[in-house]
Formats: structure tokens, C-alpha cells, sequence
């Protein structure tokens, strides 16, 4: 059972008191918690900046119970917390975060095209960008945060922030790129001792592959080749990739039926939904995939995604 208990955190260069949650300390202990789980995809981009320490902390402030996080590295081998593999779309530079180091990647704004509204968007008057400029401080950053709070974060900085959070982590990109990445990350999971609170995910099947060869007792999620060759012709998920990561739709067809739920409840295995549809991206939407019985929400509304669920529970 969890429990709530006063704690000093410290943010950037501010101290402040806040509750935090007694979390899972193992994915294990996250999947027998009884109850579906919610993340905060990409630090729930829709309701906060994404990939951002802010939006980490106000994701957690919410009630999530994990970290959702994309990774990739830069020029000079620094494995950071990014959902696209360029720069321009969240922030004021532009470029591949594979072709520029980290000193400059850690100096870009990347709350510049955040909008309470509409998320990420580039037509807005400048009053819509309501964090823009506090990373270059041009702005006050809000109470309990400051300018690094807004920034694209190292993969160790998060951690550092949130030792006690599970964390689910997507490796960017495929081929040798994602290989590299890999291959960091699990000597960071080591070093941290975050492994066992971690899954480790990637579209690429070779990626998986090699991450599992690297840390073997990490949980994995299934690369969309493993789970097709699953769904469509059951062919069994390796050992140690229980969680199913899935959009309701891709493409024309639709992924998460209750059959498949069936299935994957027989086989053992849970499955977390990412809705890649902005119109599921609320409240209602919420409870539906809750009352089809989903194992966790990776949603982009950490707030409503929690109430959806503690209103399901009663």
C-alpha cells in the first residue's frame, strides 16, 4: 500500500516541501498494484512542456504512478530525455540531437512552442506561449522551479530528480544510432540502480534485441515486429516482455479490441495504451479504455487520466 509523506526537494536551485508518493520500487511490484497504472506520455506534452523537468514534476504532482520517456544521444555521446530526434519542432534552435552536443542542446528552450490550448503549436499570438523564456530567462519560472527546469534534460539529471519513480523508456531511432543509445542506457540503468524499476521499449526489433542481451533481467516492452508476429500469427512474446504498448489504431487498423485484451489477459501479459489520436485524448476517452480493461494509460492529460481511473476503481 502506498503512503504520502512530506519531503524537501530540491528543483534547479530552488528548494521547496512538497507530498510525495511512496511508489513501486521494481516493475514487479508495479504490475500487482492491482489497479491499472497512469504515465504521463512524454511528461504529458498536451498539459505540460514534454520531456521537460517541469513537466516531469507537475506530471507527478498530478498522481502518475511512472516516468514516460523517449532517449537518444547527442553529437558528444550524452544520452538525453527528447521525444523527437530533431530539435525545431519544441524549440527555439533547430537541428538533429544527433548532430549537436549537449552544451547546446541543454542551452534550447524547450517549453518555446507550448501552449496551454493546443499543445505544441507554431501559429499562436506570442501570449499563448505561457513558459516561453524562462529557460533563456527572459520569464520568472514558476514557484519551486527555475530556468533548467525548462530544458532538455540528460537522462541522469531526470533520474537524479526522481530517484523513486519507475520509468518507462523509449529508445529512439534504429540502426547504429539506437544501438549506441542502448548501449548507454544500460550502463546509466546500471550505474543509477534503476534496471529493475525500468522497461526499456523500442519500434525496432533489433534494438530490443540487443537491449535485452545487455541487461537480460530488464523489463522489455515488445518492438512492433514481435508483437504483430504475436497478435496476428501467436507466435509467443519472449521471456521478461509482459507489457504490451499499443495505440487503439495504426493506420486503418484497429489495434486494441476486446478480443485482443482477452488474449493478451490468457497469455499473461498487460497491455498500456498511447492514443495517437489527439480526440482520445480526454477524460472520456479515458474510462473507456479503463472500462475494456487496459493496464495503463500513457496519456498526454496526467490529471484527468488519474481521476479517470480512481473513478473507475469505486
Amino acid at each position: 500500500m502506498t503512503t504520502a509523506k512530506a519531503t524537501t526537494s530540491t528543483v534547479g536551485a530552488t528548494t521547496s516541501t512538497v507530498a510525495v508518493v511512496e511508489r513501486p520500487q521494481s516493475i514487479d511490484e508495479l504490475l500487482t498494484l492491482g489497479r491499472p497504472i497512469v504515465l504521463a506520455h512524454t511528461a504529458g506534452e498536451d498539459e505540460f512542456p514534454g520531456s521537460t523537468i517541469f513537466g516531469f514534476a507537475e506530471s507527478v504532482r498530478a498522481g502518475v504512478d511512472m516516468l514516460d520517456m523517449n532517449v537518444l544521444l547527442t553529437a558528444d555521446g550524452v544520452l538525453v530525455v527528447q521525444h523527437d530526434e530533431t530539435v525545431d519542432r519544441t524549440t527555439d534552435g533547430s537541428g538533429a540531437v544527433a548532430d549537436l552536443v549537449y552544451e547546446d542542446v541543454a542551452a534550447l528552450d524547450s517549453a518555446y512552442w507550448f501552449t496551454a490550448d493546443c499543445g505544441v503549436c507554431a501559429d499562436q499570438p506570442a501570449e499563448a506561449y505561457i513558459y516561453r523564456g524562462i529557460r533563456t530567462g527572459d520569464a520568472a519560472a514558476p514557484a519551486g522551479y527555475s530556468a533548467d527546469d525548462f530544458a532538455i534534460p540528460s537522462f541522469r539529471d531526470v533520474v537524479a530528480r526522481f530517484p523513486d519513480l519507475p520509468l518507462n523508456i523509449e529508445i529512439k531511432g534504429t540502426g547504429e544510432p539506437a544501438l549506441a543509445a542502448a548501449r548507454v542506457l544500460a550502463t546509466e540503468l546500471t550505474e543509477l540502480g534503476r534496471a529493475e524499476a525500468s522497461v526499456v521499449a523500442s519500434f525496432d526489433d533489433a534494438v530490443v534485441i540487443a537491449f535485452h542481451e545487455l541487461l537480460p533481467n530488464v523489463e522489455l516492452s515488445p518492438s512492433v515486429g514481435m508483437t504483430s508476429a504475436w497478435a496476428l500469427d501467436d507466435v509467443p512474446l519472449p521471456y521478461g516482455m509482459r507489457i504490451l504498448q499499443l495505440p487503439p489504431r495504426f493506420g486503418e487498423l484497429e489495434v486494441i479490441t476486446p478480443d485482443l485484451i482477452a488474449r493478451a489477459t490468457a497469455a499473461g501479459y498487460v497491455i498500456w495504451v498511447w492514443p495517437n489520436n489527439r480526440e482520445l485524448e480526454n477524460y472520456d476517452a479515458y474510462v473507456t479504455f479503463l472500462e475494456m480493461g487496459i493496464g495503463g494509460l500513457n496519456i498526454n492529460f496526467p490529471a484527468q487520466g488519474v481521476r479517470a481511473v480512481r473513478d473507475t476503481q469505486v
